[in-house]
């Protein structure tokens, strides 16, 4: 089949390269002319594992292609995916302006029928607007040039998450399509018939609902980390280990293990975007949705928790000191720094007259640009490295590299034997054992005396 992905993001690029690999003929179109050369030259703008391979090998069978012609695009592909940005507007709310630009580009081009498909997450009700603007756009077109060919809008939600996309659309768990006509229905059948041959995975809804079951994922998603988040507060507060109390409670097949991990607080391109986008939404429609409130708050606050730790054991004042930080993206396998607990440590410290020498197995040149003038930030080739003299150690990403070190060389290291995991990769005992001071999630040693939080 030939189809056309408007944007080459990391939805785009990932959703264009695995398309074709089932054999289909994918042109990706970018208003950015910097980020098509580079494509084209075989350089992929974003760190997603396998997809350089993925992209170079259909670029060479010819199944892939990548312009900044519009019409090219549109003319190509009987299936137009819309993939590109709903960025938070200043109020919280998606974004639209780049989803309804596509539509309509789409419309002023095309000239037979097409089936254009919101790839992008959007608020409920946008498939209206994408076909209120086409509609709109072929009317004025019509009233030149006679009457314009049909199209219908389809929305089919993305569920890839950073990391493991290419997993995740090779072999999805569901694919979600909103559809009103039946024709469209099969179309997008055949179109994902290759990725569903063992098992018919295809949900086909109703078009409103398909485009809130992404943000219900998402937010059902945070919602479980930021809920455990506040029982690992809890728990610091009682004295309890939240590590025992997530394996008794993950154990219940109602709640299973995943997603209730604590931490530092979530972040990335989509949690803290959709859960906010659908909040605002839910506003539009005068409903007051207390959860997601909830949600967001605790996931605000849970990224300064490490910070709150470190000032309680060394004070306010932090001017002169170094932390050692292993971990700078949002989530491991990702360079992505996105809302990531990192950028609100990082600027805590400094903003405390602290310098930090920074790891990451990925995100170093991510970090490099979204702070290229720091003075006070040293990025290090090794985690090693970044320890060396420094007054504590701070983890925030849970790469596999820091699962186990050397614990005897990091003690050395560090000019003082503290660490502060925020991802609550140690045993507190065994820490204990070995000389550190070490304070974790809801575990290890305790800094909050009373159920009080810093709000700031």
């Amino acid at each position: 089949m030939k189809l056309t992905i408007f944007g080459s993001g990391y939805v785009g690029l990932v959703s264009g390269a695995c398309l074709a690999e089932m054999g289909n003929h994918v042109v990706c179109v970018d208003v950015d002319a910097g980020k098509i050369d580079r494509l084209n030259a075989g350089e992929v703008p974003i760190h997603e594992p396998g997809l350089d391979e993925l992209i170079a090998s259909n670029r060479a069978k010819g199944r892939l292609k990548f312009t900044t012609d519009a019409k090219a695009g549109v003319d190509h592909g009987l299936f137009q995916f819309i993939a590109v940005g709903t960025p938070p507007d200043e109020d919280g709310s998606a974004d639209l302006r780049y989803v309804l630009a596509v539509a309509e580009t789409i419309g002023q081009h095309m000239d037979s029928y097409k089936v254009v498909v919101t790839k992008s997450t959007v608020p409920v009700g946008t498939a209206d607007k994408v076909r209120d603007c086409l509609a709109a756009t072929l009317a004025t077109r019509a009233a030149q040039e006679g009457s314009g060919p049909e199209f219908d809008v389809v929305s089919n939600p993305e569920f890839l998450k950073e990391g493991a996309a290419i997993a995740d659309f090779m072999k999805p768990d569901r694919i979600v399509v909103g559809t009103d006509n039946p024709r469209t229905t099969e179309l997008l059948r055949a179109l994902y018939e290759p990725f569903t041959r063992n098992h018919d995975r295809l949900i086909v809804m109703d078009i409103r609902s398909a485009e809130l079951t992404k943000y219900a994922a998402n937010a059902m998603l945070a919602t479980k980390i930021s809920f455990m988040n506040e029982l690992a507060n809890l728990a610091e507060c009682m004295g309890a280990d939240i590590e025992k109390v997530r394996v008794g409670i993950g154990s219940d097949p109602r709640i299973g293990y995943h997603f209730i991990y604590p931490g530092a607080g979530y972040g990335g391109s989509c949690f803290p975007k959709d859960v906010q986008a659908l909040e605002r939404s839910a506003r539009e429609y005068g409903f007051e949705a207390l959860i997601l409130t909830a949600v967001e708050e605790r996931n605000r606050r849970q990224k300064h928790v490490l910070v709150e730790k470190i000032h309680a054991h060394f004070g306010q004042q932090l001017a002169g000191k170094t932390f050692a930080l292993w971990g700078l993206a949002f989530k491991p396998h990702t360079d992505d720094m996105r809302a990531a607990p990192s950028r609100v440590l990082l600027e805590a410290l400094w903003a405390a007259g602290a310098r930090v020498r920074a790891y990451d197995a990925v995100a170093m040149d991510e970090c490099r640009r979204l702070y290229p003038d720091e003075a006070r930030l040293t990025l290090c080739t090794t985690a090693e490295a970044a320890v060396q003299g420094a007054d504590a150690l701070v983890i925030i990403t849970e790469w596999k590299e820091f699962r186990s070190p050397d614990f005897d060389a990091l003690k050395a290291a560090l000019s003082t034997p503290v660490v502060f995991d925020g991802r609550n990769l140690y045993d507190p005992a065994l820490m204990r054992r070995q000389g550190f001071t070490y304070y974790a999630i809801g575990r290890g040693e305790r800094v909050v005396a009373s159920g009080k939080e810093n709000t700031l």
